[in-house]
């Protein structure tokens, strides 16, 4: 086979060529840190990368609901903590009207007192948070406590925070305000108003109940906030995880990069100086 000038030159541009693209690909892995610009340079890389990033964006999504989770649990543990010194107080204040000694004017003054902390504890049932009623089920825009009366909703709140894991946000206002609590109040306070000592008296025991209560639906709640806080945990692991997954496969190894760069500017510069010689000189050459 006989090999002509031509063939010579286009060879050599053909592979100056390929040079020049390896030169382009290095190039960009240094500049942009990654292995692959586009999908064509890599598509096993690519699809890998795909995958990857929707792991870490779901990781991400649950990390966003365990923060709701968070919102929802944090303003109700604060929620049963009030209302748990709001009836211990009430609890005081009928041990303080147990005495015998109190006169009519001293027990009025305890019933004054008495109604603001219903009030308030009306107030701690039909807490806000972002516009949503905690404390009553699936139906936030309603408050439990109305017209007098307490009728809570009994739907779980309930939000997804892994894969297949949900975890109930709320806490069931029934059994924190039910049982009868706000009618037990107002006989206390009525009694207060009767002087009906013995009646006094026997309120202590039933306050007592109503502070149970609040505690067991907060040891409930705690329960739950620590379960969610094993979640979140596992979910951080994963999202590094995922993440260093991810940097593995697309970020480019500085290292082997530059050498890689150097290694072609080398090579392409004796791939130009090679090609001068080999050319054949021409006429023109020789006029000069």
């Amino acid at each position: 086979m006989r090999i002509t000038q031509s063939m010579l030159s286009n060879n050599m541009l053909l592979n100056l060529s390929n040079s020049y693209a390896k030169l382009d690909t290095y190039m960009n892995q240094v500049s942009t840190g990654k292995k692959i610009n586009r999908p064509s340079d890599d598509p096993v890389i690519a699809m890998k990368g795909i995958n990857y990033r929707s792991q870490v964006s779901e990781v991400d999504q649950y990390l966003r609901n365990t923060n709701e989770v968070h919102n929802w649990m944090d303003n109700s543990d604060a929620a049963l903590d009030k209302a748990t010194q709001t009836m211990q107080k009430l609890r005081e204040l009928a041990v303080q009207a147990s005495n015998g000694t109190y006169d009519e004017e001293e027990r009025e003054n305890i019933k004054k007192e008495a109604e603001q902390l219903k009030e308030h504890l009306i107030d701690i049932a039909n807490t806000q948070v972002n516009g949503k009623y905690i404390f009553n089920g699936t139906n936030t825009t309603e408050p439990p406590y109305a017209d007098g009366n307490f009728t809570a909703n009994l739907d779980k709140v309930s939000i997804e925070v892994a894969a297949g894991t949900k975890l109930q946000a709320n806490v069931n206002g029934e059994d924190v305000f039910g049982n009868d609590l706000f009618a037990n109040i107002d006989t206390f306070i009525n009694q207060l108003g009767e002087g009906d000592q013995a009646g006094i008296e026997s309120s202590i025991e039933t306050l007592d109940g109503g502070i149970n209560q609040i505690i067991n639906a907060r040891a409930d709640l705690g329960a739950r906030m620590n379960r969610l806080e094993l979640v979140e945990n596992r979910l951080s692991e994963q999202k590094i995880i995922a993440t260093s997954t991810m940097a593995e496969n697309e970020n480019v190894d500085y290292e082997e990069a530059i050498t890689n760069l150097i290694t072609q500017e080398s090579l392409h510069r004796a791939a130009l100086s090679a090609g001068s010689r080999i050319i054949q000189p021409s006429l023109v050459d020789f006029l000069q």
